[in-house]
């Protein structure tokens, strides 16, 4: 991949300190760099890196035929070929740092955020206080890149670091200050972000994900936990939600870092809730910041977005801004695409898009639309295929504790046999309700409505496509809900 407008860079130049090159080689001008051999074009750099499905090694001769001018991999990789061939013990750092130098520029201030759930709200209500406080922000994670621009799509939740490094120079050139990016785990163990000027991190949660990827729990923690550990550099900010578990094993790692750690939630101690109301358009929050008191009407639902919505501020205000304008922002955030976002109302009953595909996040979602049921909450859900199916009978369980119906249906069944990833959740959902292909379950949930009801969509939120034996189809709940409720409403009208 290279810049918009020629750019090269020497090779010494390029890999810096952490793989000095001399000789000739040190001269050899780059103009690209790519881990994708299709992609090479004269004059690139070719990473090679060893994946999950494959090694980038098996591709060197396609990267030379196509005029790569050097060669990135690692140490025990052996390439017959004329041109520098650059091992380190660490390909993927060293790609991720490269990446930011050929690129260069960055927002001035960027902050990552990482856990399980929550990422996306805390990211985009980091973006809009920022954009509260007068500057020029955007957000990047897995509803894409949100900028005063406008919004564009990611393969990724974190991208890889070269095209990061791409968005993050189109950013700056956009004139973009703030930056507040999504740090999946997998961005994480894959050293994506390492080449980022991360000024704060945030932790949201740990709950169990990933575990097709990640060989245990302990693996993915670790992960996560790269960071306050190795991402964030000395004197950074480390921003915790002090309600999990596992919060204080990050506070203890952050503190070893030198980090200057905030701690936010129930239990936090630079914001801390006090106290929670529900109210008809979301809840008031009353809140301890940094001593002072502080009542909020936040327009959201649910624990869980308040914890996102303190997170944020959190970051926010650990990077120095004044304290009553960022509280004073809560009161207008917006929640990110697809999280317990209302669609439409059918019947009576109000139905609504959220992309929990977790147990935990099923459960979050489920208890607070529970206290907005006058009626039923019925649940539409499914689990990936391909993905950790221990979590499979876990979502299952999690929904026939807080919902009063469950329909169990098709996330993105990917290679596996749908009807058998059905079988599986329900198995831990007794009384659940098989129902079929995604349209079919959703038009179910809707047949059912009735005045006071709620209905939920999980696991797909934001997502415009659904993955089925290797192609992706188009697909959005939100679309195909109201394509549901048009017909249900004119057959309906039609009865009558």
């Amino acid at each position: 991949m290279r810049p918009d407008g020629a750019r090269h860079m020497r090779l010494d130049q390029l890999l810096g300190t952490e793989a000095p090159i001399s000789g000739p080689d040190a001269s050899v001008l780059i103009s690209g760099i790519t881990a994708d051999s299709r992609q090479v074009e004269p004059g690139f750099l070719f990473a090679a890196l060893r994946g999950v499905k494959a090694d980038g090694a098996a591709f060197i001769p396609a990267a030379l035929a196509r005029g790569a001018a050097a060669i990135l991999t690692d140490e025990v990789t052996r390439a017959d070929c004329t041109v520098p061939v650059i091992r380190v013990p660490n390909p993927r750092a060293t790609l991720a740092r490269a990446a930011a130098r050929f690129f260069g520029a960055q927002p001035e201030t960027v902050v990552a955020v990482t856990g399980t759930n929550g990422k996306t709200s805390v990211a985009a209500f980091t973006r809009q206080i920022w954009a509260g406080l007068g500057h020029a922000s955007a957000s990047v994670g897995t509803v894409g890149i949100v900028s005063p621009r406008g919004e564009r799509k990611l393969e990724h939740t974190t991208p890889d670091p070269i095209e990061l490094q791409q968005v993050m120079a189109e950013l700056a050139g956009e004139g973009v200050t703030h930056a507040a990016i999504e740090a999946s785990s997998h961005g994480l163990a894959q050293h994506r972000l390492d080449g980022l000027q991360v000024k704060a991190g945030a932790f949201t949660n740990l709950t169990r994900d990933h575990l097709d990827y990640h060989p245990d729990f302990e693996d993915y923690f670790q992960a996560k936990l790269r960071l306050f550990t190795e991402v964030l550099g000395p004197g950074g900010a480390a921003v915790i939600d002090a309600d999990f578990p596992e919060s204080e094993r990050v506070i203890a790692a952050s503190r070893a870092r030198g980090l200057k750690v905030f701690t936010v939630g129930h239990a936090g101690e630079t914001i801390r809730i006090m106290q929670q109301e529900r109210t008809a358009s979301g809840q008031r929050l009353s809140l301890l910041v940094e001593g002072r008191g502080f009542e909020v009407d936040l327009p959201l639902i649910g624990d869980f977005q308040a914890a996102n919505a303190v997170t944020a501020l959190g970051l926010v205000l650990s990077l120095g801004a004044d304290t009553e304008k960022a509280v004073a922002a809560l009161e207008k955030l917006i929640g990110a695409s697809g999280r317990l976002e209302h669609v439409t109302t059918v019947n009576g009953g109000r139905v609504v898009v959220d992309f929990a595909h977790t147990p935990d996040a099923l459960e979050n979602a489920l208890t607070a639309l529970r206290p907005y049921v006058t009626g039923r909450l019925i649940a539409v859900f499914g689990a990936g295929g391909d993905r950790d199916p221990g979590k499979r009978p876990l979502m299952g369980a999690a929904v026939a504790r807080h919902a009063d119906i469950a329909i169990v249906t098709d996330d993105n069944p990917r290679s596996e046999d749908p009807a058998a990833i059905r079988a599986q959740v329900l198995a831990g959902c007794p009384g659940g309700i098989d129902g079929g292909g995604r349209p079919a379950a959703i038009r179910l949930g809707l047949a059912m409505l009735q005045p006071g009801d709620i209905l939920v969509v999980a696991g797909k939120g934001h997502e415009q496509g659904q993955e089925i034996a290797g192609r992706i189809i188009p697909f959005s709940d939100q679309a195909e809900i109201r394509l549901a409720a048009r017909a249900y409403q004119e057959s309906d009208r039609t009865d009558g």
